[in-house]
């Protein structure tokens, strides 16, 4: 009877070391699990923000651009006005 307790002692002491490992593998593997998927999340978060960013720094330099051809057709515009003012006071001037 004695081998029997030792033996039954030692296969629940066996059991209860397995089921251990078992548990502590699970919670491993299930927290190394939400990790991962915490860190695909902000990954992807990472890269929309960056997009939207791409986007509005590609708007920007459009506008940029429009405004740069804006400002040059003005540049032509006011050149030519000054040289019909120039023009008409050379008339005036020749009227007098």
């Amino acid at each position: 009877m004695n081998e029997e307790v030792i033996f039954g002692i030692g296969g629940m002491g066996f059991v209860l070391v397995i089921l251990t490992l078992i548990t502590i593998i699970a919670v491993v593997v299930i927290s190394q699990a939400l990790k991962t998927a915490r860190v695909k999340t902000v990954s992807m978060a990472e890269i929309a923000r960056d997009e939207a960013y791409r986007k509005l720094a590609e708007e920007a330099v459009s506008v940029q651009r429009k405004m740069a051809e804006d400002q040059q057709k003005m540049l032509n515009v006011l050149a030519e006005m000054k040289e019909r003012i120039n023009a008409m006071e050379r008339m005036l001037r020749e009227i007098d």
